[in-house]
């Protein structure tokens, strides 16, 4: 079965280094790629980042988190950004869905050493929702690049202190898959427990308030 993820597009795009490594890879999950990871997407139907441990998917998506947790996916991002991720630990988490209060500006936690997002979702009309890496951390209009979530774009940056983004509200289905290196294996585990708690209050609050959370 060919490969879903183009790594040769990869490899020919730009690094941008100003003010922060970055760069936007549009098509970068082949079209038959999409079809498959979109069929299996894990049904989500709360806003949250969800560790794969706790999802339901099938093959196809499962064959994009092998492709993540490849070596050749990670020496393409050594030789894109010009860092040593060997030995490093990762982390994959998954959003279906997205609230009003999501998107507020951050940079990523320290524990981060590069944030790789892709998108899943078949078109994008609406003008919230779409990330923006920034140039400040109180101005969501001081735009470097504003990327709409459309299936099969890649967008990644090597995690600093002024390595900003947010996006404007929107309320709705919005399909990323969110991976990282991580610093250290200690802060590997501590995310994942945040995540997992968040994971299991979010189930408690549904079955309490269904259709409300």
């Amino acid at each position: 079965m060919a490969d879903y993820l183009r790594l040769e597009a990869l490899a020919a795009t730009p690094l941008v280094r100003e003010p922060f490594a970055h760069l936007v890879v549009p098509g970068f999950v082949g079209e038959a790629g999409l079809a498959a990871i979109n069929a299996d997407y894990p049904k989500i139907a709360s806003p949250g980042s969800f560790p794969t441990d706790q999802l339901v998917f099938g093959a196809g998506f499962q064959k994009l988190l092998d492709e993540l947790d490849g070596d050749r996916f990670r020496e393409a991002f050594e030789d894109k950004f010009g860092v040593d991720l060997s030995g490093r630990p990762t982390m994959t988490t998954v959003r279906g869905r997205c609230d009003p209060s999501d998107g507020k500006i951050h940079t990523d936690s320290k524990t981060k050493i590069i944030t790789v997002l892709i998108y899943m979702n078949p078109s994008w009309e609406n003008s919230g929702g779409r990330l923006r890496l920034l140039r400040s951390a109180r101005d969501l209009d001081d735009i470097i690049v504003e990327v709409p979530p459309v299936a099969g774009t890649l967008l990644a940056f090597k995690r600093s202190n002024n390595s900003w983004h947010g996006h404007e509200p929107f309320s709705g289905e919005r399909r990323v898959i969110q991976f990282n290196w991580l610093t250290s294996q200690g802060n590997r585990q501590i995310a994942m427990l945040r995540h997992h708690t968040s994971a299991s209050f979010k189930r408690v609050l549904m079955m309490i308030l269904p259709g409300r959370v």
